[in-house]
């Protein structure tokens, strides 16, 4: 309806009509709740196992010996660092393990980076210009962490195939205030897309102006293969490895959509360089993560073959 072509009279009536319409929509006292990504009750049952897993007092030990119950394993209990070892393909002594938020250890990254910097470059905070890539439509919670740290916010566009690659070479390679980029490279939110193998090929290879520049890669649904078909998504860390470009990846993951989003296990992998600079920033904040809450997990899942026994319940219910 072209609104701006109606009299005054005829406005009136649209809107009498049009707040006729909401008042009916308000007496029904609706309590909806549009939250994304939210299991049901019925798949957060799949993981009840979890909270019954600790029964004797044997169990407080891991396999090295440590009391879960107290001090140390700063970046997490062995055995839950390979479950994430095998869930994101990286070797698991360069797995750190966090509490329940993989949002709240991207945030850490980024935090690190404005307050210390890293591998010797200056802070970000210290820069007149910083700015961050952002493929679009993209997860809102990770711009917000880049925004709430006063980066400029560059949209770019998402394809098929994953991000224009060409637009992000071309803006990478001579302007170092770039400090990074956001993806979720596998069934990507909202869209649902995953990086095609030469996307990510490209990824690996990036060589950007900025010496710090880091590549938040959040692979959160690494193992949500929920169909006979399954996408496949290359190993970004293994060809970073093979260009020599580690120090640029931060890949993260959780069981926030396998056990319990409010109370599973977190985790990031990245280089030795990022761990040494990731441990200084961590440890001036927590002597370690809750390791009772991994050991329950482990537990539970075992394995990774635990992880997929698990996704195929959810699979079962959706």
């Amino acid at each position: 309806m072209a609104y701006a072509n109606l009299s005054k009279a005829e406005l009136q009536k649209v809107f009498d009509e049009l707040s006729a319409e909401y008042k009916g929509y308000q007496a029904k006292n609706l309590a909806l709740n549009m939250a994304r990504g939210k299991p049901s009750a019925k798949q957060l049952e799949l993981a009840l196992g979890v909270l019954e897993a600790l029964k004797a007092r044997s169990e407080f030990a891991n396999s090295n010996g440590d009391d879960c119950r107290n001090y140390g394993l700063w970046d997490g209990l062995p055995e839950m660092k390979r479950i994430f070892a095998d869930m994101v393909g990286v070797p698991a002594s360069q797995v750190i393990l966090g509490n329940n938020s993989s949002l709240m250890m991207m945030f850490e990254v980024i935090s690190r980076g404005f307050s210390h910097g890293y591998n010797g470059c200056t802070p970000w905070c210290k820069l007149d210009k910083k700015k961050f890539l952002c493929p679009v439509p993209g997860y809102d919670r990770h711009f917000a962490v880049t925004e709430y740290y006063g980066f400029e916010l560059i949209n770019i566009p998402m394809y098929a195939t994953g991000p224009d690659m060409d637009l992000i070479e071309k803006l990478v390679k001579d302007d170092d205030s770039i400090k990074g980029i956001w993806c979720v490279p596998k069934y990507s939110n909202p869209t649902g897309v995953t990086y095609s193998d030469e996307t990510v090929r490209r990824f690996a290879a990036l060589k950007p102006a900025a010496k710090d520049f880091k590549i938040m890669w959040d692979n959160a649904y690494c193992v949500h293969d929920l169909t006979d078909t399954p996408d496949t998504l290359l190993n970004i860390y293994d060809l970073c490895v093979e260009n020599g470009t580690e120090d640029q990846i931060f890949i993260f993951a959780s069981t926030s959509k396998i056990s319990f989003p409010g109370a599973g296990v977190a985790g990031l992998a990245t280089s030795d360089n990022n761990i040494r600079d990731f441990k200084e920033h961590t440890l001036t904040s927590t002597i370690g993560p809750d390791k009772l809450n991994q050991l329950r997990h482990v537990l539970f899942l075992h394995d990774i073959n635990g992880v997929r026994a698990l996704m195929k319940g959810h699979r079962a219910i959706l």
